[in-house]
Protein backbone atom coordinates (compact mmCIF):
# COMPACT_ATOMS: atom_id res chain seq x y z
CA UNK A 1 0.00 0.00 0.00
CA UNK A 2 1.04 3.63 -0.36
CA UNK A 3 1.41 5.70 2.57
CA UNK A 4 3.36 8.56 4.41
CA UNK A 5 5.91 8.09 6.39
CA UNK A 6 9.15 9.78 7.91
CA UNK A 7 12.65 7.84 8.05
CA UNK A 8 14.44 11.26 10.33
CA UNK A 9 12.84 13.57 12.58
CA UNK A 10 12.71 17.60 10.90
CA UNK A 11 10.44 19.59 9.32
CA UNK A 12 7.55 18.35 6.63
CA UNK A 13 9.80 18.01 3.92
CA UNK A 14 11.20 14.65 5.78
CA UNK A 15 7.55 13.48 4.87
CA UNK A 16 7.74 10.58 1.41
CA UNK A 17 5.09 8.65 -0.01
CA UNK A 18 6.37 4.89 0.65
CA UNK A 19 5.26 1.31 -0.41
CA UNK A 20 4.66 -0.83 2.73
CA UNK A 21 2.90 -4.28 3.26
CA UNK A 22 -0.53 -4.37 3.75
CA UNK A 23 -1.79 -4.43 7.60
CA UNK A 24 -4.11 -6.90 8.59
CA UNK A 25 -6.22 -6.91 11.44
CA UNK A 26 -5.90 -8.58 14.68
CA UNK A 27 -8.36 -9.43 17.40
CA UNK A 28 -10.67 -6.57 18.02
CA UNK A 29 -9.25 -4.61 15.33
CA UNK A 30 -10.78 -4.00 11.62
CA UNK A 31 -9.15 -3.00 8.77
CA UNK A 32 -10.60 -0.12 6.48
CA UNK A 33 -10.01 1.04 3.21
CA UNK A 34 -8.67 4.77 3.85
CA UNK A 35 -10.99 7.63 2.15
CA UNK A 36 -9.79 10.69 4.03
CA UNK A 37 -7.49 10.91 7.34
CA UNK A 38 -7.17 13.99 9.09
CA UNK A 39 -4.09 16.07 10.07
CA UNK A 40 -3.61 16.91 13.96
CA UNK A 41 -1.58 18.88 15.88
CA UNK A 42 0.34 15.75 17.41
CA UNK A 43 0.98 14.61 13.93
CA UNK A 44 3.58 17.58 13.61
CA UNK A 45 4.80 17.44 17.04
CA UNK A 46 5.88 13.25 16.55
CA UNK A 47 6.97 14.40 13.25
CA UNK A 48 9.56 16.61 14.77
CA UNK A 49 10.43 14.21 17.55
CA UNK A 50 9.08 15.74 20.44
CA UNK A 51 6.50 13.01 21.03
CA UNK A 52 7.06 9.44 19.94
CA UNK A 53 5.85 6.59 22.63
CA UNK A 54 8.34 4.14 22.31
CA UNK A 55 7.82 4.50 18.37
CA UNK A 56 11.49 3.85 16.17
CA UNK A 57 12.28 5.21 13.24
CA UNK A 58 11.15 5.15 10.35
CA UNK A 59 7.24 5.96 11.15
CA UNK A 60 4.46 6.17 9.59
CA UNK A 61 1.82 9.01 10.29
CA UNK A 62 -1.63 10.31 11.12
CA UNK A 63 -4.27 9.12 13.83
CA UNK A 64 -7.88 10.30 12.28
CA UNK A 65 -8.99 8.65 9.82
CA UNK A 66 -12.52 7.42 8.07
CA UNK A 67 -12.85 4.86 5.42
CA UNK A 68 -15.06 1.40 4.72
CA UNK A 69 -14.39 -1.58 6.59
CA UNK A 70 -12.97 -4.68 4.32
CA UNK A 71 -11.61 -6.88 6.84
CA UNK A 72 -12.61 -7.99 10.15
CA UNK A 73 -10.45 -9.03 13.04
CA UNK A 74 -11.48 -12.19 15.41
CA UNK A 75 -14.43 -11.13 17.55
CA UNK A 76 -15.68 -7.81 15.83
CA UNK A 77 -19.57 -8.15 16.29
CA UNK A 78 -19.98 -4.35 16.25
CA UNK A 79 -19.45 -3.71 12.45
CA UNK A 80 -19.62 -5.47 9.42
CA UNK A 81 -17.83 -5.48 6.14
CA UNK A 82 -18.47 -2.24 3.91
CA UNK A 83 -19.49 -0.17 6.75
CA UNK A 84 -18.41 3.44 6.99
CA UNK A 85 -16.76 3.82 9.80
CA UNK A 86 -14.55 6.77 11.47
CA UNK A 87 -11.37 6.81 14.25
CA UNK A 88 -8.28 6.23 15.60
CA UNK A 89 -5.39 4.51 13.44
CA UNK A 90 -4.10 1.91 16.10
CA UNK A 91 -0.30 2.39 14.85
CA UNK A 92 -0.89 6.39 13.68
CA UNK A 93 -0.50 5.26 10.06
CA UNK A 94 -3.95 6.77 8.52
CA UNK A 95 -1.93 8.81 5.85
CA UNK A 96 -2.00 5.46 4.04
CA UNK A 97 -4.34 3.53 1.48
CA UNK A 98 -5.32 1.34 4.51
CA UNK A 99 -5.87 1.53 8.55
CA UNK A 100 -6.26 -1.13 11.44
CA UNK A 101 -8.72 0.55 13.78
CA UNK A 102 -9.88 -0.56 17.59
CA UNK A 103 -11.28 2.59 18.50
CA UNK A 104 -13.83 3.18 15.73
CA UNK A 105 -17.95 4.27 15.22
CA UNK A 106 -20.09 3.93 12.14
CA UNK A 107 -19.99 7.78 10.21
CA UNK A 108 -23.04 9.59 11.12
CA UNK A 109 -25.54 9.56 8.02
CA UNK A 110 -24.69 13.43 7.10
CA UNK A 111 -21.39 13.30 7.37
CA UNK A 112 -19.09 12.28 4.08
CA UNK A 113 -15.39 10.52 4.39
CA UNK A 114 -14.30 14.38 4.73
CA UNK A 115 -15.99 15.38 7.67
CA UNK A 116 -15.69 12.53 9.46
CA UNK A 117 -12.13 12.40 9.21
CA UNK A 118 -11.65 15.48 10.47
CA UNK A 119 -13.55 14.71 14.28
CA UNK A 120 -11.88 11.79 16.12
CA UNK A 121 -8.95 13.74 17.72
CA UNK A 122 -10.20 16.77 18.18
CA UNK A 123 -13.65 15.57 19.25
CA UNK A 124 -11.78 12.72 22.23
CA UNK A 125 -9.26 15.65 23.04
CA UNK A 126 -12.30 18.14 23.70
CA UNK A 127 -14.24 15.71 25.53
CA UNK A 128 -11.78 14.69 27.78
CA UNK A 129 -10.82 18.35 29.16
CA UNK A 130 -14.59 18.71 30.09
CA UNK A 131 -14.72 15.37 31.85
CA UNK A 132 -12.03 16.29 33.42
CA UNK A 133 -13.26 19.89 34.43
CA UNK A 134 -16.57 18.23 35.53
CA UNK A 135 -18.58 20.78 33.21
CA UNK A 136 -22.06 20.19 33.37
CA UNK A 137 -25.21 22.63 33.41
CA UNK A 138 -24.84 26.06 34.25
CA UNK A 139 -21.06 25.67 34.26
CA UNK A 140 -19.18 28.94 33.40
CA UNK A 141 -16.26 27.90 31.33
CA UNK A 142 -13.64 29.77 29.61
CA UNK A 143 -11.72 28.00 26.98
CA UNK A 144 -8.42 29.86 25.99
CA UNK A 145 -7.96 28.73 21.98
CA UNK A 146 -11.77 28.14 21.22
CA UNK A 147 -11.31 28.56 17.42
CA UNK A 148 -9.09 25.97 16.19
CA UNK A 149 -10.22 22.34 15.93
CA UNK A 150 -10.46 21.17 19.59
CA UNK A 151 -11.70 24.49 20.75
CA UNK A 152 -14.26 24.48 18.21
CA UNK A 153 -15.43 20.75 19.51
CA UNK A 154 -15.22 21.85 22.66
CA UNK A 155 -17.28 25.19 22.74
CA UNK A 156 -20.01 22.47 21.43
CA UNK A 157 -20.17 19.92 23.69
CA UNK A 158 -19.96 22.50 26.37
CA UNK A 159 -22.92 24.39 24.94
CA UNK A 160 -24.79 20.80 24.81
CA UNK A 161 -23.56 20.19 28.25
CA UNK A 162 -25.92 23.61 29.45
CA UNK A 163 -22.79 25.41 30.35
CA UNK A 164 -21.92 28.82 28.81
CA UNK A 165 -18.85 29.51 27.08
CA UNK A 166 -16.73 32.40 27.26
CA UNK A 167 -13.92 31.89 24.41
CA UNK A 168 -10.72 33.56 23.43
CA UNK A 169 -9.29 33.91 19.33
CA UNK A 170 -7.95 36.10 17.22
CA UNK A 171 -10.11 39.37 16.08
CA UNK A 172 -10.92 37.65 12.79
CA UNK A 173 -12.79 34.66 14.74
CA UNK A 174 -15.28 36.49 17.03
CA UNK A 175 -18.20 36.05 14.59
CA UNK A 176 -17.02 32.80 14.07
CA UNK A 177 -17.23 32.12 18.04
CA UNK A 178 -20.48 33.38 18.49
CA UNK A 179 -22.13 31.54 15.59
CA UNK A 180 -20.96 28.36 18.00
CA UNK A 181 -22.64 29.87 21.08
CA UNK A 182 -19.21 31.54 22.62
CA UNK A 183 -19.14 34.88 23.98
CA UNK A 184 -15.95 35.64 22.42
CA UNK A 185 -13.08 37.52 23.77
CA UNK A 186 -9.79 38.78 21.75
CA UNK A 187 -6.10 37.31 22.29
CA UNK A 188 -3.82 39.58 24.13
CA UNK A 189 -3.96 42.75 26.45
CA UNK A 190 -6.70 43.40 27.82
CA UNK A 191 -8.48 39.73 27.64
CA UNK A 192 -8.63 39.46 31.11
CA UNK A 193 -10.43 42.88 32.07
CA UNK A 194 -12.91 41.32 28.49
CA UNK A 195 -13.17 38.07 30.31
CA UNK A 196 -14.11 40.39 33.76
CA UNK A 197 -16.34 42.31 32.13
CA UNK A 198 -18.65 39.26 30.91
CA UNK A 199 -18.66 37.40 34.13
CA UNK A 200 -17.73 39.72 37.37
CA UNK A 201 -17.07 37.20 39.37
CA UNK A 202 -14.94 35.05 37.34
CA UNK A 203 -15.42 31.67 35.59
CA UNK A 204 -15.89 28.42 37.42
CA UNK A 205 -13.54 26.71 35.08
CA UNK A 206 -11.13 27.04 32.23
CA UNK A 207 -9.71 24.53 29.65
CA UNK A 208 -6.62 25.79 28.17
CA UNK A 209 -6.37 24.65 24.31
CA UNK A 210 -3.33 27.23 23.29
CA UNK A 211 -0.47 26.41 25.70
CA UNK A 212 0.41 30.40 25.10
CA UNK A 213 1.78 31.14 28.44
CA UNK A 214 -1.28 32.20 30.55
CA UNK A 215 -2.20 29.70 32.95
CA UNK A 216 -1.51 32.06 35.94
CA UNK A 217 -3.96 34.40 34.36
CA UNK A 218 -6.59 31.35 33.87
CA UNK A 219 -6.20 30.34 37.71
CA UNK A 220 -6.84 33.72 39.09
CA UNK A 221 -9.82 33.89 36.37
CA UNK A 222 -11.26 30.68 38.22
CA UNK A 223 -10.81 31.73 41.34
CA UNK A 224 -7.02 31.19 42.53
CA UNK A 225 -7.45 27.40 42.34
CA UNK A 226 -5.14 25.57 40.03
CA UNK A 227 -7.60 22.30 40.08
CA UNK A 228 -10.11 24.35 38.50
CA UNK A 229 -7.85 24.76 34.86
CA UNK A 230 -6.72 22.21 32.23
CA UNK A 231 -4.28 22.71 29.72
CA UNK A 232 -4.37 20.60 26.58
CA UNK A 233 -1.00 22.41 25.07
CA UNK A 234 1.56 23.92 27.98
CA UNK A 235 3.34 20.59 29.97
CA UNK A 236 6.07 23.75 31.07
CA UNK A 237 3.03 25.77 32.35
CA UNK A 238 1.36 22.88 34.06
CA UNK A 239 4.50 22.22 35.90
CA UNK A 240 5.59 25.26 37.25
CA UNK A 241 1.36 26.68 38.43
CA UNK A 242 -0.16 23.23 39.49
CA UNK A 243 -2.07 22.94 36.69
CA UNK A 244 -3.08 19.74 35.42
CA UNK A 245 -1.58 18.57 31.73
CA UNK A 246 -4.35 16.38 30.18
CA UNK A 247 -2.85 13.39 28.86
CA UNK A 248 -4.90 10.68 27.11
CA UNK A 249 -2.08 8.05 27.17
CA UNK A 250 -1.73 8.99 31.20
CA UNK A 251 -5.38 9.92 32.18
CA UNK A 252 -7.23 7.61 29.65
CA UNK A 253 -8.86 8.64 26.83
CA UNK A 254 -12.68 9.37 26.30
CA UNK A 255 -12.95 7.74 22.58
CA UNK A 256 -16.44 7.02 23.85
CA UNK A 257 -17.07 10.41 21.98
CA UNK A 258 -17.23 9.24 19.05
CA UNK A 259 -20.37 6.54 19.36
CA UNK A 260 -22.18 9.33 20.90
CA UNK A 261 -21.39 12.71 18.55
CA UNK A 262 -23.77 11.36 16.30
CA UNK A 263 -26.85 12.50 17.55
CA UNK A 264 -25.57 15.68 18.42
CA UNK A 265 -24.37 15.98 14.70
CA UNK A 266 -27.94 15.25 13.34
CA UNK A 267 -29.93 17.60 15.29
CA UNK A 268 -27.41 20.23 14.49
CA UNK A 269 -25.72 21.06 17.94
CA UNK A 270 -22.29 20.05 16.53
CA UNK A 271 -19.73 20.95 13.51
CA UNK A 272 -16.13 20.48 12.73
CA UNK A 273 -15.78 22.71 9.96
CA UNK A 274 -12.92 21.55 7.42
CA UNK A 275 -10.83 24.46 6.12
CA UNK A 276 -8.80 22.29 3.35
CA UNK A 277 -8.20 19.27 1.74
CA UNK A 278 -4.72 17.70 0.21
CA UNK A 279 -4.14 14.66 -1.72
CA UNK A 280 -2.33 12.06 0.41
CA UNK A 281 0.67 13.47 -2.34
CA UNK A 282 0.24 16.93 -0.78
CA UNK A 283 0.80 15.56 2.79
CA UNK A 284 3.85 17.69 3.52
CA UNK A 285 2.13 21.12 2.51
CA UNK A 286 -0.79 19.94 5.27
CA UNK A 287 1.78 19.71 7.84
CA UNK A 288 2.95 22.91 7.06
CA UNK A 289 -0.22 24.75 6.64
CA UNK A 290 -1.45 22.97 10.00
CA UNK A 291 2.21 24.29 12.05
CA UNK A 292 2.25 28.05 10.47
CA UNK A 293 -1.37 28.53 9.23
CA UNK A 294 -3.91 29.94 11.98
CA UNK A 295 -6.29 27.30 11.03
CA UNK A 296 -9.58 27.62 11.92
CA UNK A 297 -10.99 24.42 10.87
CA UNK A 298 -9.74 21.11 10.13
CA UNK A 299 -6.71 19.93 7.45
CA UNK A 300 -7.54 16.57 6.09
CA UNK A 301 -5.91 14.35 3.29
CA UNK A 302 -8.49 13.23 0.70
CA UNK A 303 -7.08 9.03 -0.43
CA UNK A 304 -7.32 7.70 -3.34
Amino acid sequence: MKAAQFQHYGGPEVLQIVDLPDPHPGPGQVRITVRAAGISASDAKMRRGELNFGATLPETTGADVAGIVDELGDGVTDVAVGDRVFGISDDHAAAAQYALLTYRAPIPESLGFVDAAGLPAALETATRGLDQLNVTTGTTLFINGASGGVGTAAVQLARARGARVIGSAGARNSGFLHTLGAEPVTYGPGMTDAVHALAPHGVDVALDVAGNGILPELVTLTGGDPTNVITLADVAGAEAHGVHFSNGFVDGNAFHSLATIGELIERGQFWLPVERTYPLTDIAAAHHASETGHVRGRLVLIIT
